[in-house]
This record gives C-alpha cells, sequence and structure tokens, in this order.
C-alpha cells in the first residue's frame, strides 16, 4: 500500500540547466563605444516547453536583447536558457501551470545571468533584466487564447 501511495506521489525534479543557444552581434563596433548616449533597450521573453519522454520536460526560456541608438544596432543577444525537468502524475492543468510558470521562475536567473555576462564580454556596461512576472504572462496568453476563440470567424470572399 505504502508502494503504492509513492508511485502516485507528485514528482519535480530538476535534470539539468543549460545555455542551449546564444547569438551575439555587435554589428556597429567600433564606432558605437564612441557614442556618449544611452542606447534604447528592447526585451522580447518567450518560453516553450515540450515532451522529452515520459516524465521528462524540456522548458526553453528565449530572452532576444536589443540596444539601438539612431536607428542603429549597438548590441543584439538571443539567449535560449533551457532545462530538462522530471514531472510526473501532476493533473494537466497543474502540469501546464509548472511548464508556464514554475520552470520558467527557476530559468530566469540563469537567462539574466547569461545575458548580462555577454553585454558585459563585448565591452558595454553591465545590463540586469528586470524581474519577470510568468504568472502574470500566462493569465495573459490564456485570456487572448479564449478572446480569440470567443471571436466568430469572419465569412470568406472570393
Amino acid at each position: 500500500m505504502a508502494e503504492e501511495q509513492q508511485q502516485n506521489q507528485a514528482v519535480f525534479t530538476i535534470e539539468k540547466i543549460y545555455v542551449k543557444d546564444l547569438s551575439l552581434e555587435v554589428p556597429n563596433a567600433p564606432q558605437v563605444f564612441l557614442e556618449r548616449e544611452t542606447p534604447r533597450v528592447d526585451v522580447q521573453l518567450t518560453t516553450q516547453a515540450k515532451s522529452v519522454n515520459e516524465g521528462h520536460y524540456e522548458v526553453t526560456l528565449s530572452v532576444t536583447t536589443t540596444a539601438v541608438h539612431n536607428d542603429k544596432t549597438v548590441f543584439l543577444v538571443e539567449a535560449h536558457q533551457a532545462g530538462i525537468f522530471q514531472i510526473r502524475n501532476l493533473p494537466k492543468e497543474s502540469l501546464d501551470l509548472v511548464l508556464s510558470i514554475t520552470c520558467p521562475n527557476i530559468l530566469f536567473p540563469y537567462a539574466r545571468e547569461t545575458v548580462s555576462d555577454s553585454i558585459s564580454r563585448c565591452g558595454f556596461p553591465p545590463f540586469l533584466l528586470a524581474p519577470v512576472n510568468f504568472e502574470a504572462l500566462y493569465q495573459q496568453r490564456l485570456q487572448q487564447q479564449q478572446s480569440n476563440q470567443a471571436q466568430p470567424e469572419s465569412p470568406v470572399t472570393h
């Protein structure tokens, strides 16, 4: 009986955290290093989760950080921070929450360090990504999906 309870108990473990892909560009060097004004920085985040095998999932947090000054790219960093997580015995709703909120929250500090380190190694001042509320992003995505489903399809005309 105790063995059966253990088999049905929820499992969550971090198997591996790694940089899946990293791209760094400073296309307008060395001229950009002579600029004294602070560039405008844009940060885009996306997450993706996929099943690797039974009970194992890969979650990837992709961060694209672009700095622009006078319509010229100062730097562009694309970092794909990934992790393999063992997740078992969770209901589908809970699994979706773990893959969309918990796992990205675990990966974010690593992605933050990867982006910051890459930018510093290029010779730019340190740059830290602001904290992210993955729960709010998840809720926003759900609302968008619901509103897309609620809109009637427009008739097709030829």
